[in-house]
């Protein structure tokens, strides 16, 4: 993301957070920076954190990209991930295949093929922004 960011002249700064206080300071730092949008990255600790990131963004005004629907859900801007619940899916295929005598090595590697765009106008609107015809037609869900 760095390197696309540094060809189009954009700045990045990357502000990780591993702990409840870590995820306040982030948060703090992007405000005092200035920074016009956030973007969370893919983590388990981040995840488990989705009601408290959605309420910092808010709180803070601070238009935020994740990378699950279950964000947008909460009341988070927009996201653009793979859809969890076909992962899930694929989890319990593969457990029943192990299951069945199959061994974990000889199963192949699968990576998530489809990704969703999901974006919440209603939380557009409390930013006072307005959602781009074009980024709604890319769209799969508007959450209204």
């Amino acid at each position: 993301m760095q390197d696309a960011a540094h060809t189009r002249g954009v700045h990045i700064n990357v502000l990780n957070a591993n702990t409840e206080g870590e995820i306040e300071t982030a948060f703090t730092i992007a405000v005092q920076q200035r920074g016009r949008a956030l973007i969370i990255g893919t983590d388990p600790f981040l995840l488990g954190q989705r009601d408290r990131l959605v309420r910092l963004a808010m709180h803070h005004m601070v238009p935020t990209i994740y990378f699950l629907r279950e964000f947008v859900e909460a009341g988070g801007l927009m996201s653009y991930g793979p859809n969890i619940t076909n992962g899930y899916r694929q989890a319990g295929i593969y457990t029943g295949l192990i299951l069945s005598g199959a061994k974990p090595a000889d199963l192949p590697v699968i990576r998530p093929t489809r990704f969703e765009l999901v974006i919440n106008l209603k939380t557009a609107k409390a930013l006072g922004l307005e959602v781009p015809p074009f980024l709604l037609a890319l769209a799969d869900e508007a959450i209204e």
